[in-house]
C-alpha cells in the first residue's frame, strides 16, 4: 500500500478554481483517494453502492471515486482543480494545496497512525541507539516528522545521524539487505514495510506513532467552496460504511474481507494494519478530536517541520505563511491567508443524525 509523502512541491500554484472541471456547478465530481490502511473503505463505499445512494439522496448525478496509485500525484492533481476533494494527511494538506493556494477544508477525520510508523534499529534498544548511524526513510514524508518528534523527544537532533533518502517500493527490501552486513542498520518507515523490517533478525522496533498518538492524521480534503449537498454526501456515505465496519454482523465481517482484497493484501495483513490505525468509526468522536486543543498543538508542530524542512517553499519569511483556522473560528499563522480549515460541521450532523 501506498504511503503518505509530503514532498517539497515547488509550484507554489495560483489555482483558478474557475478552471475546476466540475466547476461546482454541475451534478458530478470527482474525489481522489489512494492506498492506504485508513482509505480503504471508500472502495468498499464505491462498489456497495453506498456511495450512489448518497448521492442520489443529496440531488448529484455522480460522485466519481478515483483511484491515483501516486499519492502525491493524486495531492498534485487536486491542488491543480482536477479533483474536488482528495485523501491525504493533515501535513500533506498543509504543505502541498495550502502552501499552493488553495483554500482547503479538511471535511473527514477518518483516523490517526497509532503504529502504522516506526522505528527500527538492529543492535539497539532506544531511539539515543540512533546517533552516528545511517538511517533509511523516506524524506518529507510523515516518517520524517515522526523521527523529528522521536529525535527530539530523546535529546537528539537530525545532525546526530545521516538520512539516507530511499523510496519508499525499495526501503524495506534494502534494509533487509544490509541488515545482513550491517550490525547498526537502521530505518524509519511505514506499514506494510514495517511488517516486513521488524521480522529482521535482531531487529527491534524502537519508537512508533502510537507515542505521538492523534499527530499523523489520514482526512478527507475538500476544496473549501465546494457545495454544500456534497459534502454532505460524502459525509453520509463514509459514516455508514463506518457503522457496517465496526458493526459485528456479519455484513461487517463481509465488508472488511472486500477491503482487505481491494487493497491488495490477505485480510489477516490488513486486520494487522487496522490494529495500529486509530479509526474514527464514531462521527461524534471524529468530531470532538478537530475540536479539542490537541489538534491545535498537533498543526503547532507540523507547521514547524514544514517550514523547517522547506515545504512551505523557497522565499517563505516564516511559518506563519499560511494560515489554520480550526472548528471554533480561531486560527493560527496569517489570518488573511487561511487555507486550511477544520471543520466539525458535518461530522457533527452525522453524530446527530442529521445528514
Amino acid at each position: 500500500m501506498m504511503k503518505k509523502m509530503g514532498l517539497i512541491i515547488s509550484v507554489l500554484i495560483v489555482v483558478c478554481i474557475g478552471g475546476n472541471l466540475n466547476a461546482f456547478g454541475g451534478q458530478s465530481y470527482k474525489i481522489a483517494w489512494s492506498h492506504y490502511t485508513g482509505w480503504e473503505p471508500w472502495a468498499y463505499i464505491e462498489e456497495s453502492g453506498i456511495l450512489d445512494k448518497w448521492a442520489k439522496k443529496y440531488g448529484i448525478e455522480k460522485i466519481n471515486l478515483v483511484l491515483v496509485n501516486d499519492y502525491i500525484e493524486s495531492i498534485n492533481m487536486y491542488t491543480l482543480g482536477q479533483f474536488d476533494g482528495c485523501t491525504m494527511t493533515n501535513m500533506d494538506a498543509l504543505s502541498i494545496p495550502a502552501v499552493g493556494g488553495v483554500d482547503s477544508t479538511v471535511l473527514i477525520i477518518g483516523d490517526f497512525s497509532n503504529g502504522n510508523d516506526g522505528i527500527v534499529l538492529k543492535d539497539g534498544e532506544s531511539v539515543k541507539d540512533l546517533k552516528g548511524r545511517k538511517l533509511r526513510i523516506v524524506e518529507l514524508s510523515v516518517s520524517h516528522y515522526l523521527l523529528t518528534r522521536a529525535l527530539h523527544m530523546n535529546g537528539l537532533t537530525e545532525q546526530d545521524l545521516t538520512l539516507a533518502n530511499t523510496s519508499d517500493a525499495d526501503i524495506a527490501g534494502l534494509f533487509i539487505t544490509e541488515s545482513e552486513k550491517d550490525p547498526k542498520a537502521a530505518v524509519c518507515t511505514w506499514n506494510p514495510p514495517l511488517m516486513q523490517v521488524r521480522n529482521v533478525k535482531g531487529a527491534s522496533l524502537v519508537f512508533d506513532s502510537s507515542k505521538i498518538p492523534g499527530e499523523i492524521i489520514d482526512c478527507l480534503v475538500v476544496r473549501t467552496d465546494a457545495p454544500d449537498n456534497l459534502k454532505k454526501a460524502l459525509v453520509g456515505a463514509w459514516y455508514e460504511a463506518m457503522r457496517i465496519m465496526s458493526s459485528r454482523a456479519k455484513v461487517g465481517k463481509e465488508a472488511i474481507k472486500l477491503i482487505a482484497k481491494k487493497a491488495g493484501g490477505t485480510l489477516a495483513e490488513f486486520n494487522a494494519q487496522l490494529k495500529s490505525t486509530y479509526m474514527f468509526y464514531k462521527p461524534q468522536d471524529a468530531t470532538e478530536f478537530a475540536e479539542s486543543q490537541k489538534l491545535k498543538e498537533t498543526m503547532e508542530y507540523v507547521r514547524a517541520f514544514s517550514f523547517d524542512h522547506g515545504l512551505y517553499g523557497e522565499g517563505a519569511p516564516d511559518k506563519n505563511l499560511v494560515g489554520i483556522q480550526f472548528p471554533d473560528g480561531s486560527v493560527i499563522g496569517d489570518n488573511k491567508n487561511v487555507k486550511l480549515r477544520f471543520d466539525s460541521k458535518y461530522m457533527q450532523m452525522a453524530a446527530e443524525g442529521k445528514i
